[in-house]
């Protein structure tokens, strides 16, 4: 068995909820020990959104897999005292609590890094350092402030939250990003360094074309937006695609939910599109023959296209833009998502056994690496490693370990 790529990284997990949570987990599938150090009641979401009484939530379950858990009550002197011998021994401490709330538990970055002048300390916050840097953030909140939400919608409708969580785990990733990136300097250096990703900024990171479109806007409307009317700002452009070739969920039968394709017209799939939408007149009509001729007409050209689409099932379409090279994608719920016997095979939606809940099924690693494989294991119990951890490591005797216990320490 080939060694994990971060073997021998121990990581002090301070996080909770999911931002902190789903960047640790990524470490852990990466091969790092990840120790993650909860309070005695647990992270709160052990107890969320719970589908079975006295288990652990899947909202816990599916953000803490490959982990170790421990609790210790860092108020207490002896607290502050393991934590200390705890950060001596880590290569990375990742913790997302609210604004100078490990400060104010007495670890600065100046006393964490006298402590371990090697420890990568990463931190996620919900914004830099000015006015909203006090704000309590969530997922919607980063959503909102990072550009994401005046972008996503209907022109005629309200600003839309998306499904996919930019705000906590698209941070998570960013985070990763700097935790790597650290800890590769380090081997250049010896030291360790401070890693700050506020949520808002990961947010505007994955939004840099609306950006790109709000600077180009004042050089006259965007062709490519289906929108009539152009304000000062970047509209909400409902399925366009915001990109170079103009794209559309087109409806297909029988007309549920999800019954719908996603369609890109590129200039060289016209002519094959028109064949098979039975317009093929169009594909030499100079109305309608070149992307610029179409440009202004996209909600028509969409329109032809789901006349055809909405009397064919979406598998259908699908097959039929495929064998034309027509780039297209079904609209998956969230159902076939969980049901995709591809994704299964690529250990992207595992089964994964658990020790009260008997099993759950969660999202694998998305980093593939050929010499790391990762293997889902299940989320720690709370407290589970206690014993192994302060005992087996920190070399605490099995009375103290009861006193810490019976003295609310751990």
């Amino acid at each position: 068995m080939t060694a994990k790529a971060l073997e021998g990284i121990r990581v002090l997990d301070m996080t909770h909820v999911q931002s902190g949570p789903s960047a640790t987990q990524l470490l852990a599938w990466l091969g790092a020990d990840v120790v993650k150090l909860e309070a005695p009641s647990g992270d709160i979401t052990r107890g969320q959104l719970r589908d079975l009484p006295d288990v652990d939530s899947l909202y816990f379950t599916m953000l803490n897999c490959n982990k170790r858990s421990i609790t210790l009550n860092t108020k207490t002197d002896r607290g502050k005292e393991i934590l200390t011998e705890l950060i001596r021994r880590s290569d990375v401490m990742v913790e997302n609590f609210g604004p100078g709330a490990v400060d104010r538990m007495g670890f600065t970055w100046d006393r964490v890094k006298e402590i371990n002048p090697r420890i990568v300390y990463a931190s996620i916050k919900g914004f830099g350092e000015g006015p909203y840097t006090a704000f309590k953030a969530y997922e919607v909140v980063a959503q909102a402030m990072g550009g994401s939400m005046s972008t996503t919608g209907f022109e005629d409708g309200p600003p839309l939250a998306t499904g996919a969580q930019i705000g906590d785990s698209g941070t998570g990733v960013h985070v990763v990003a700097g935790i790597l990136a650290a800890l590769y300097q380090r081997e250049h250096t010896g030291r360790g360094q401070r890693v700050n990703v506020a949520m808002q900024h990961a947010v505007l990171n994955l939004c840099r074309v609306k950006l790109r479109d709000q600077q180009r806007l004042s050089h006259g409307p965007l062709a490519e937006y289906p929108n009539e009317d152009f304000g000062d700002e970047v509209p909400r452009s409902g399925n366009a695609s915001g990109g170079g070739q103009p794209g559309w969920a087109v409806k297909c039968a029988p007309g549920g939910p999800n019954d719908y394709v996603y369609v890109i017209v590129q200039p060289v799939g016209w002519r094959p599109l028109s064949g098979l939408i039975g317009r093929p007149e169009l594909a030499d009509d100079p109305e309608w023959a070149t992307p610029h001729a179409r440009l202004p007409k996209l909600n028509k050209m969409f329109q032809l296209i789901e006349e055809w689409s909405s009397t064919l099932p979406k598998w259908e379409v699908l097959e039929r833009l495929n064998a034309h090279n027509i780039p297209c994608g079904p609209i998956l719920s969230t159902r076939e998502i969980i049901e995709d016997a591809s994704l299964a095979a690529n250990e992207m939606v595992v089964t994964v056994p658990h020790p009260e809940r008997g099993e759950f099924v969660t999202v694998g690693s998305p980093l593939k690496l050929s010499d790391s494989p990762v293997r889902v294991t299940s989320s720690p119990l709370l407290g589970e490693h206690n014993e192994e951890v302060y005992v087996g490591e920190l070399g605490l005797g099995d009375e103290e370990l009861r006193l810490l216990k019976s003295n609310g320490v751990i």
